[in-house]
């Protein structure tokens, strides 16, 4: 997971190997790997869920990894009985927010200077229940 995010992120936000087991060991939280270069860690509490951090390797996107991830995750969490999903996407992340778009999500805030960069965030949220999007 740390060797996939490193590849996806600039050198500020990059998860290392500690931070991907400190996470994993927490209640609620679990990953993805798609065996191409692609990743997915969530974290549930009660019948909400995030993502926290969601990597595709640069020399495999726009092959379908993000979506096939993304939408194995929300099965996943469908399943384990989150109603919400949420998340946080840097705003001129393009590429991410058109793929969230797809995947029937909508903006529901922004949060300032949110990344080490000092770029905004928007809120994603994205509802899970039976018959939704």
């Amino acid at each position: 997971m740390a060797l996939i995010h490193a590849a996806a992120f600039p050198a500020a936000e990059v998860w290392k190997a500690d931070v991907f087991r400190a996470q994993l060991a927490l209640p609620g939280v679990s990953g993805l790997i798609h065996a191409d270069g692609g990743l997915i860690l969530c974290r549930v509490a009660a019948d909400e869920a995030e993502i926290l951090t969601f990597a595709v390797a640069p020399a495999v996107r726009r092959r379908g990894i993000g979506a096939a991830l993304l939408q194995r995750a929300i099965a996943l969490l469908r399943q384990g009985g989150a109603a919400m999903l949420f998340l946080e996407v840097a705003v001129d992340n393009a590429a991410a927010l058109a793929l969230y778009r797809q995947a029937g999500f909508g903006t529901v805030g922004r949060r300032r200077g949110y990344y080490a960069d000092g770029r905004d965030a928007l809120v994603l949220r994205r509802n899970l229940t039976p018959g939704s999007a």
